[in-house]
């Protein structure tokens, strides 16, 4: 979480700082601010139901000459009433994920498709791979933990404004077990014999009319009919048609 004092915005050490964001994009080089910069600052707008959080990072930003913090929102709703008032869109929204109402997964969804031009980072205290993968689907450019140095949000707000996505490495980490340990899509491992014989049992054709169409004897019918039950998980005839037709894995004619 962010520090202050009376005088300046505290940062943590070199010693006491979290791991840094690990950036998809090396972009090679650290951000130096310019006088461009000063002159078109990153429009910013926080997303946090905490007031306490919302004006630390608030407050920790003005270190930064190019960032502008704009506005504070403290619900998903609010943040949308906030864009479409404005006269000027931010240009990052640093989104928090647990709040009341809508949520920030669902807020940004509705930013994105209503502002596609904003870029929105996940900034919350929760790295479980689910929720990163759901803040990335509905459009997130980034995912940072809420521990992050406020050094390393600053530039994860830079690589945003200019679309390079950013992922906090725990959070890197918790989206890959996610994959990782996602079973295989349904019937993906049938082979293509068995895929004709299931296309065929989904148009209604019996073990005898699907072996004098595939020019094989019945009994091998039976063998393909055992595995392809076995694969999807099926029991009966009916119970397979059923799954492959809801799962798209057979034509409806033949």
């Amino acid at each position: 979480m962010f520090e202050h004092s009376d005088r300046s915005p505290v940062t943590p050490t070199a010693a006491s700082q979290p791991s840094s964001p690990l950036p998809v994009h090396d972009t090679g080089t650290v951000h130096q601010t310019t006088d461009h910069d000063a002159l078109h600052p990153t429009r910013v707008l926080i997303v946090d139901d905490h007031a306490v959080v919302r004006n630390g990072i608030a407050f920790s930003l003005q270190a930064f000459p190019d960032m502008d913090v704009v506005a504070q929102a403290s619900t998903g709703e609010e943040a949308l009433h906030v864009c479409a008032e404005a006269e000027i869109l931010p240009d990052v929204v640093l989104m928090d994920l647990m709040m009341p109402g809508m949520g920030g997964v669902a807020a940004i969804r509705e930013l994105q498709n209503a502002y596609p031009q904003v870029q929105i980072i996940a900034l919350t205290s929760f790295q479980e791979g689910t929720l990163v993968e759901d803040a990335l689907h509905a459009g997130a450019i980034g995912y940072l933990l809420k521990d992050v140095a406020i050094e390393e949000l600053a530039k994860a707000i830079r690589l945003a404004s200019c679309g390079v996505p950013i992922l906090a490495p725990a959070a890197a980490k918790a989206l890959v077990n996610v994959v990782v340990r996602r079973p295989p899509p349904i019937g993906q491992d049938l082979t293509e014999r068995e895929r004709e014989v299931l296309g065929l049992l989904a148009v209604g054709l019996s073990n005898q009319e699907i072996a004098r169409r595939l020019v094989i004897t019945p009994a091998t019918v039976k063998f393909h009919m055992r595995g392809i039950r076995s694969k999807l998980g099926t029991s009966s005839r009916t119970e397979t048609v059923v799954v492959a037709l809801n799962y798209h894995l057979a034509p409806t004619t033949a």
